[in-house]
C-alpha cells in the first residue's frame, strides 16, 4: 500500500482502486478505515479511487499528536496527498462525516479542487446539523420494517452514557434503505474499522467556524453534487438541498431508496450519477423527473443535430459519427432513460422515450434540430414527429422498427446473467409493444412533415426491409436509402453512413 509523509511528519497510506483519472475519497465514521467504502458501487469503473486512511485508521500511522485527529487539523492531509500525487487540483469526494473535511479542504484551498463530491453528508462545517428530535423523527420512514419495533426501543433507550460503539450498533439498521444480508455485513465492519479512541475528537470544539467556512466558500469555482439518501435521517433530502445552497454551483440529488450508504443499497444507481457529474465530456438535464446524460461536441453557433441510440445501446455508439458531424455542426448524443449514465425509472414505453426526447429538446432549447435516431430511438423519433410536427427540423430514421405486430410474437426474454449496461426492463417493455403495437403508431406516419430520410440495412438485418419500405412511403416526401450492411449501419458502414446523411442536407 502507498504512503506518504504528511505535514507533521505522520506517514499517511492510501490504496488505489481502478485506472483514469483519480478521484481522491475520504471516508467518514469518523475515523474509519477507508476500506468499507469498497469501490463505491462501481464507481472504480469510470475513475481510480485513491482512498485516503485517515491518521490513525487502517495502515495510516497514528499521530505523536491525539489534538490532530480533529477534523479541520486533518485539511494538511488532503493537500499533502494532492503534493504527494503530483495533482494541480482534485476532484475530491466526502462521505458522511467525511464531507465535512471535504468542504473545509475546498474552503482553505479552492483554486486545488476541480470538483467536489459530498455524499451523504454532515453539514457541521456548514452550520447545517440535525438534531437528535429530527433524526428520531426521519427514522420513522421505516416504521412499516419488521425489525423496527425492537430497533426503535433500543434507539429510545439510547442515554449520554452510552458508548459510541453502542450508539453505532443500534443505529446501524437505520443507515441503510434495507436492512439486508448485504447491509448487515457492511454494517459489521464498524467495529473493527473504527478508531473509537479518536472518533469523539473528530468533531471536537473548535473544529468549525461555520460562517467563516461559507464565507470562504464563495471563492469556490468547481462544481458541487450532493448526493443524499432518500431514507437517510442524516442528512435528510432537506438538509442536503440546505447544504447545497452554501455553494456557488451546487446540483443535489437524491437516491431513491437508498440511506446513509448508498452505494451498498443500490450500486449502479449510485455510480451513474456520480461518474455522469465527474466526466467533463457528459453534461445532465432533467426531463419529468428523470436525469439524462448526454454528449456535447462541435462549435455552439453551429447548427444541431442530435442523435438518439438504439435499445442497449448508450450515446458513446456514436463517437465516430459525431467526430465527423462536429466539424460544422453542434452535436447532442443522449443516453435515454434507462441506458447509460442515465437514470433508470422503470418506465420504458415507446410513448415515454417519445416524451422524454420531446423533453429533451425542449430542455435544450433545440427545436428545429436535426435529430438521427437508430432502431428504438428512431421510433422514439418518428413518433415524436406524428405528435408535435413543428419540433424536429430533419429527421433521419436508421432501421427503425415499423410498429407491424410480430409474427410470431417474442416471448419473455430472459435476462442474461452478470451486470448490464442497460436496464433490462427496457426489453421487456418494448418487447411487449413490439408484439402488440397501438395502430396509431402506423396511421399517423402522414403527419410528419419533417424532410425525412429512412435509412435501410438490408437482407442482413432483422427488420422486415419491406417494412421500412411502405413506413418511407407513408412519410410524405421521404427518401429510402439501402445500404446493404445489416441493422447497425452507422457502426458498419460509417462512411456510407455519413455520406448518405451529408447528401440529405447535414
Amino acid at each position: 500500500m502507498p504512503t506518504f509523509t504528511t505535514y507533521d511528519g505522520t506517514e499517511l497510506a492510501y490504496r488505489v482502486q481502478g485506472e483514469g483519472e483519480p478521484l481522491v475519497c475520504l471516508a467518514g465514521g469518523p475515523m474509519r478505515d477507508a476500506g468499507y467504502l469498497g469501490d463505491l458501487g462501481g464507481l472504480a469503473a469510470h475513475r481510480a479511487l485513491v482512498l485516503l486512511d485517515a491518521r490513525g485508521t487502517g495502515a495510516s500511522a497514528a499521530p505523536a499528536d491525539p489534538g490532530t485527529y480533529r477534523c479541520d487539523r486533518q485539511v494538511g492531509d488532503v493537500e499533502a496527498l494532492r503534493a504527494h500525487l503530483g495533482l494541480e487540483r482534485i476532484d475530491l469526494l466526502g462521505h458522511s462525516a467525511a464531507g465535512n473535511l471535504a468542504v473545509l479542504y475546498a474552503a482553505a484551498h479552492p483554486g486545488r479542487v476541480r470538483s467536489l463530491v459530498l455524499v451523504t453528508s454532515l453539514g457541521r462545517a456548514l452550520g447545517v446539523g440535525t438534531t437528535d428530535e429530527e433524526w428520531d423523527e426521519a427514522v420513522e420512514v421505516f416504521a412499516d420494517r419488521p425489525w423496527y419495533p425492537e430497533a426503535r426501543a433500543a434507539l429510545d433507550a439510547i442515554g449520554p452514557d452510552t458508548p459510541l460503539r453502542r450508539v453505532h450498533e443500534i443505529t446501524a439498521p437505520f443507515a441503510y434503505g434495507r436492512w439486508d444480508a448485504a447491509a448487515q455485513e457492511h454494517a459489521a465492519g464498524t467495529e473493527r474499522e473504527t478508531n473509537w479512541e479518536a472518533a469523539p475528537a473528530y468533531h471536537g470544539e473548535g473544529a468549525y467556524d461555520p460562517e467563516a467556512t461559507r464565507r470562504a466558500l464563495t471563492a469556490l469555482t468547481a462544481p458541487v453534487l450532493i448526493v443524499a439518501g432518500e431514507c437517510d435521517a442524516g442528512p435528510t433530502p432537506a438538509k442536503a438541498a440546505e447544504a447545497a445552497a452554501f455553494f456557488p454551483h451546487a446540483e443535489l440529488v437524491v437516491q431513491p431508496g437508498a440511506g446513509h450508504h448508498p452505494w451498498v443499497d443500490d450500486p449502479e444507481a449510485f455510480a451513474r450519477p456520480i461518474a455522469a457529474f465527474l466526466d467533463p465530456a457528459v453534461r445532465t438535464v432533467t426531463v419529468d423527473g428523470v436525469r439524462i446524460a448526454y454528449r456535447v461536441a462541435g462549435p455552439e453557433d453551429a447548427r444541431p443535430v442530435v442523435l438518439v441510440h438504439g435499445r442497449g445501446d448508450d450515446s458513446t455508439t456514436w463517437t465516430g459519427i459525431t467526430e465527423d458531424l462536429a466539424a460544422d455542426h453542434r452535436v447532442y448524443a443522449l443516453d435515454l432513460r434507462g441506458h447509460g449514465l442515465s437514470d433508470r425509472p422503470g418506465r420504458y414505453g415507446f410513448e415515454d422515450l417519445r416524451d422524454e426526447l420531446g423533453g429533451f429538446l425542449k430542455a435544450l432549447g433545440l427545436t428545429g434540430a436535426t435529430v438521427v435516431a437508430h432502431s428504438m430511438g428512431a421510433a422514439a423519433a418518428y413518433l415524436l414527429a406524428q405528435r408535435e410536427p413543428g419540433l424536429i427540423g430533419r429527421l433521419v430514421l436508421e432501421e427503425a422498427p415499423a410498429f407491424v405486430p410480430l409474427d410470431p410474437p417474442r416471448p419473455v426474454a430472459e435476462r442474461p446473467e452478470g451486470p448490464l449496461a442497460f436496464d433490462w426492463g427496457i426489453v421487456t417493455a418494448t418487447d411487449a409493444e413490439l408484439n402488440d403495437p397501438d395502430p396509431a403508431w402506423r396511421e399517423e406516419l402522414p403527419a410528419i412533415t419533417a424532410p425525412t430520410l429512412v435509412l435501410a440495412g438490408g437482407p442482413t438485418s432483422h427488420i422486415p426491409q419491406e417494412q421500412l419500405s411502405r413506413l418511407a412511403g407513408s412519410v410524405p416526401g421521404a427518401r429510402l436509402v439501402t445500404i446493404a450492411v445489416g441493422h447497425l449501419v452507422h457502426n458498419a458502414a460509417p462512411a456510407e453512413f455519413l455520406a448518405a446523411v451529408r447528401e440529405f442536407g447535414l
